[in-house]
Order: structure tokens, then sequence, then C-alpha cells
């Protein structure tokens, strides 16, 4: 069983994504990130870094802090969505990188100095716009070339897919309809049972 300690966030999100694919039984528990519940002592002994998500495996009593991490955790628990070895794990592990060092901050900051800051900084507002559109360029061109991100349906497409869907709809406005390999394969996760799950949780 899987304590999974989450809020309705794209990083939140990869995981529940994970667990209904890989049908891994689980018990959510909702952190209030407004009312500073990531900050409580209890929860920063399992993520010292007082970010969600987090997990503890009650299998071994071991706790996980960091998506990309949890994320290679669960997969080599359950032996599904990540290749044990060879060129094909190469290409999963590569892609989750680029999430979670590239596309998941950049996305954060665009959304913070656009819709949180008390002052809007157009040069801020520009740079991070324009990385947004770079990267989801570059997802589109890989796209282009395999069904799924990294060739067969990975980890790689369940940590990007929340992030990249949650941008998309803001950044057409700015893009057109240029990502056509991407729209094709946001429906396709979206279509996907357990994404559909994953997306709702938590149920708050």
């Amino acid at each position: 069983m899987i304590d999974l300690y989450t809020s309705t966030t794209p990083n939140g999100r990869k995981i529940s994504i994970a667990l209904e694919e890989m049908r891994l039984s689980y018990e959510v528990h909702a952190i209030n990130l407004q009312n500073d519940e990531q900050f409580a002592p209890d929860f920063l002994k399992i993520s010292p870094n007082n970010k969600i998500p987090a997990i503890v495996d009650r299998d071994n009593d071991l706790s996980v802090f960091e998506s990309g991490a949890i994320l290679t955790y669960l997969a080599e628990k359950s032996g599904q969505y990540l290749p044990a070895d060879g060129p094909e794990r190469v290409r999963v592990l590569e892609w989750l990188a680029w999430q979670t060092a590239g596309l998941g901050p950049m996305l954060g900051q665009l959304n913070h100095f656009l819709n949180v800051a008390d002052e809007k900084l157009p040069y801020a507002i520009k740079r991070f716009s324009d990385e947004m559109i770079r990267l989801l360029g570059v997802l589109d061109k890989q796209l282009a070339q395999h069904e799924y991100v990294a060739g067969e349906y990975s980890i790689a497409d369940m940590a990007i897919y929340p992030w990249s869907s949650a941008a998309y709809d803001g950044a057409k406005g700015l893009i057109g309809d240029s990502f056509k390999n991407l729209e094709t394969w946001h429906a396709v996760m979206a279509a996907r049972p357990a994404v559909q799950a994953g997306m709702a949780v938590p149920d708050i």
C-alpha cells in the first residue's frame, strides 16, 4: 500500500496517474497548500523540501519525495513503464529529466509572474512565455516521430502530460494551430481511463 501526499497540481497528478496505470493500491492524503500544510512537521519528515508530492511505501516503510524520484521508484517497484536497461531506459529517463528540470520549472515561473505576482513584470512574463513555447515546440517535434514521448508509453508521458495539458490552452493564443502532434498526443492521453482517474486526484 502506498500513502500518497498530494494536491491539485500537475506535479501531484503525475503520481496519481502512475499509481492508477500501475494498478498499485494507494491511499490519498490531500495537502492543503493554501493552509501551509506542507510545512507541518509530520509532512517535513516525509518531504524535507516541503513540496508535494511525496509517498510512503508501507511495504517497506520507505518514504520518497520529488516527483521524478517517485515515478522511477514506482516503475521499478511495479516493473512497468520504465525499461530495465538499454537505450530504451535512457530515452525514458531523458524525457523525465526534461520535464522535471525544464518544462515544470519554466511553466511554474510563468504561472507565478502571470497569475500570482503583485507586480506584472513584462520582461519576466515574456521570458517564460517564450520558453514555454520553445519547450512545447521541442515536445511537438519529438511527437512527430513517436506515438508516445519516449517511444513506448512510459513514466515520461505521465510526468509531462499534466503540465503540458495545463499550459496548452493558454499557449494556443500565442502559437495558433502549430503543434498538431502535441494536440494528438493530448487526446490520446486524455482518453486513457487511468489518466482520467489520476487527474481527478485528490477529490477536493
